[in-house]
């Protein structure tokens, strides 16, 4: 009789680790977004870039937007946000 009682206890504690691990993954995954969102027009012309330079081609409009999209994170990262400004964002 008590040693089904651990086992329960055990696969409580199991549910409650797995559980945590899944709030924490979903937290890194958010900010992922977030941070792909203010940085991933930036990205995608350097991956474009580098595309074109290793093919042989001139990446210079590349390294121009994605210099673009860069000020661009940079501008709007500087701006002050508060809870009022969240619904005009």
């Amino acid at each position: 009789m008590k040693r089904s009682i651990s086992l329960t206890g055990r696969r409580s504690q199991r549910g409650q680790g797995m559980t945590e691990y899944i709030i924490i993954v979903a937290l890194i995954a958010i900010a992922a977004i977030g941070v792909f969102t203010f940085f991933g027009g930036t990205v995608r012309g350097q991956a474009a870039g580098i595309a074109k330079e290793l093919s042989g081609q001139s990446a210079t409009q590349s390294i121009n937007r994605a210099k673009n999209q860069a000020n661009s994170a940079q501008s709007e990262a500087d701006k002050t946000k508060g809870m009022d400004a969240y619904k005009n964002k």
